[in-house]
């Protein structure tokens, strides 16, 4: 066999389909593996660059054939989309990865190691926790609103009104035996939900960068673990209006004779950091302390622009907000 320069690679859940090239770029292996060949046969390969579209379980891969020696790179599926020729296959999925990292202007995706992965599952069961939380307290309202029992809003109420419930001798028992259903499986939620946060705070105190990440204004210990856990090297970003594009909070661009158009934000990168980053914002300016830079604009320009403008100014991270955080990065 001839010697292979570079290996796409298309992954599924059982079968793996591999695409090489000679330093011609000529095509010298088409192979469909199984799960338990392809570590096999990556061993016997001699070392060479294997791509990856970047998934679910393309870290995990990429940690396995990297051990021989090959050199593992991962690659956005967007930007793999535009080389795929017609049709769509296993194969021709693995023929555009292999052409589509061969170019010299190319973004890859670090590929993150094991532990970084199981603290991601951390922020991963919060956000699962707390969104049924939120749905059971919702069920909780509307049962207990057809019964005449209402409550005031936020969810410190939820218990108060579950113990109204139960007391509450005028409702059928069928009735006051589900919503003690419902009160238990709250109470079970509530406690877990505890407990993943103690966790998540325990990882952010043993993290040095996440500790430095928090001593920033509208940066807390979630969004500083969120920031340190999902955030690749600062040294792949030049400034923070590179990082501001990399997390998806510049506008869309669609320029075109000389004529700039811009769109709205593109929202391009991880939902979940950008929604944090956006809550802290959010809490920062409605601080009772020292009015931020943005709330001060906002106040002076209030003649100018109309209130829903201003903020929308003032929730948006600054420049010198993202500055800040790549430094501390």
């Amino acid at each position: 066999m001839e010697q292979i320069v570079r290996i796409g690679m298309d992954t599924s859940r059982h079968f793996f389909q591999l695409h090489g090239v000679n330093a011609a770029g000529q095509p010298v292996l088409r192979k469909k593996l199984r799960r338990k060949e392809m570590v096999a046969f990556f061993e016997k390969l001699p070392p060479t660059v294997v791509a990856i579209e970047a998934c679910g379980g393309s870290h995990h891969f990429s940690r396995l054939p990297g051990s021989p020696g090959h050199e593992v790179k991962l690659l956005p599926p967007q930007y793999v989309k535009p080389y795929v020729k017609r049709g769509k296959n296993d194969a021709a999925d693995a023929e555009a990865v292999c052409e589509a990292m061969s170019r010299p202007t190319m973004r890859f995706v670090p590929v993150k190691g094991a532990e970084s992965q199981a603290a991601l599952m951390l922020v991963g069961m919060r956000d699962r926790l707390i969104r049924n939380r939120t749905q059971l307290a919702n069920a909780i309202r509307g049962y207990a609103a057809e019964f005449g029992v209402t409550a005031a809003r936020g969810m410190c109420k939820i218990e108060p009104l579950l113990e109204r419930i139960a007391a509450d001798e005028n409702l059928p028992e069928l009735g006051r035996a589900l919503f003690a259903l419902h009160a238990t499986e709250y109470a079970r939620l509530q406690a877990e939900l505890e407990t993943i946060e103690a966790k998540l705070m325990a990882w952010h105190r043993q993290s040095e960068c996440s500790r430095r990440l928090a001593q920033i204004p509208a940066v807390g210990p979630i969004v500083a673990s969120l920031l340190t856990m999902k955030t690749p090297a600062p040294e792949l970003f030049r400034s923070g209006r590179d990082f501001a594009a990399w997390i998806g909070l510049t506008p869309k661009d669609h320029s075109t004779a000389g004529k700039t158009r811009l769109g709205v934000i593109t929202r391009a990168g991880d939902e979940a950091l950008r929604s944090a980053m956006r809550e802290g914002r959010v809490l920062s300016r409605n601080s009772p302390s020292k009015p931020s830079a943005a709330k001060r604009s906002c106040q002076r320009h209030t003649q100018v622009l109309d209130l829903p403008v201003c903020r929308m100014i003032s929730t948006v991270p600054t420049p010198s907000l993202l500055n800040r955080i790549i430094s501390a990065r």
